[in-house]
């Protein structure tokens, strides 16, 4: 019997209740045009066999698969889990399973990914990634299912997308620390070629100096750094530059930032103001606390999940372009004054 559940197929449920294998798939895809006799006999049928509906065949009727593709960065990174929880817990209300991929940030990775979830037949798919190469938006093109981006630009907004404002965010943090009295204020970004970086956190540091009346000055942005201990090895680079203050574009970053300038006897925020930008459990465990702008990691998922449902039962998006309301926090990292 425990054999029998294991492998039942849709033909043993046809068999048992003595329909045809189209009655038993309408009541799988929840087709109405079934007696309610019938119906009782599918399930009871489904249920003592244990037959489970394999999604790409429940797809051959419904022409989907219920299933969405998530093109993740970094898996490890909590920002992208955070975004995650969110986009998952619409995709299990509407019941969707999401397939998760990695790509390590990289472009070759993200193509790869992307033309794997193809060939997987997905409805719809989530992209987190922070940097859309002309391969990434060939292989979007050719996906024929729809693409909502969540804490992701495209600074052409060709696609559907969900964020804060970067360029108000990052603009307000440095204006911030430019009347706290800073003249030499570190910009820690992702990257030298990314718009996010580029188009959005650093045009908004650039326009706080500039409405400042301050020149700005390209010694004082650092890039590339991704990982806690290149963060180290940039903190040296800081510290040779006598910043005063650093905003980070990422949480690992700044902790790795405070550690280096901690463990050279600087205090923090006496000698040195740090603020980051994702609000993840690592600014609340690092000590002193980083204040940081707060963005509202959840909603951005959910909310671009819910775009995604819209697209993919074929309805017209009101606004394609959504920016969340985001908060600064402050805490023990900057000054009160």
């Amino acid at each position: 019997m425990a054999e029998q559940k294991k492998n039942a197929t849709i033909y043993d449920v046809a068999e048992k209740v003595g329909v045809s294998l189209a009655t038993v798939s309408r009541v799988v895809n929840g087709n109405n045009n079934v007696r309610q006799t019938t119906r009782e006999k599918v399930l009871q049928a489904i249920d003592e066999l244990g037959y489970q509906p394999n999604a790409v065949a429940r797809g051959l009727a419904s022409k989907k698969t219920t299933t969405i593709g998530v093109v993740m960065p970094d898996v490890t990174n909590v920002f992208y889990s955070e975004l995650t929880r969110g986009v998952d817990d619409i995709a299990q209300m509407y019941q969707y399973d999401a397939l998760l991929t990695n790509t390590d940030d990289d472009q070759d990775r993200a193509v790869t990914a992307l033309k794997n979830l193809l060939t997987k037949q997905v409805d719809g798919i989530i992209y987190m990634g922070t940097k859309l190469s002309k391969p990434v938006m060939s292989a979007i093109s050719a996906l024929r299912a729809p693409v909502v981006l969540a804490g992701s630009v495209d600074h052409a907004g060709q696609l559907p997308s969900v964020n804060i404002d970067y360029v108000a965010a990052f603009e307000a943090v440095t204006t911030n620390l430019i009347n706290r009295g800073h003249q030499r204020i570190a910009l820690v970004i992702g990257s030298t070629d990314r718009a996010i970086d580029q188009d959005f956190r650093l045009l908004g540091y650039k326009n706080a100096l500039e409405k400042a009346g301050m020149a700005f000055d390209d010694r004082l942005v650092f890039a590339k750094a991704r990982t806690y201990a290149a963060g180290t090895i940039q903190a040296a680079d800081l510290m040779a530059q006598e910043v005063t203050a650093v905003l980070a574009y990422d949480d690992e970053l700044a902790v790795s930032i405070l550690n280096y300038y901690q463990d050279h006897g600087y205090k923090v925020p006496d000698d040195l103001e740090i603020v980051t930008s994702n609000n993840t459990n690592y600014a609340l465990m690092a000590r002193p606390e980083l204040s940081s702008i707060d963005q509202p990691k959840y909603d951005i998922g959910a909310v671009a999940m819910r775009m995604l449902t819209k697209l993919m039962n074929g309805e017209k998006l009101d606004d394609t372009q959504i920016k969340l309301p985001y908060t600064l926090i402050s805490r023990g990292s900057t000054r009160k004054n």
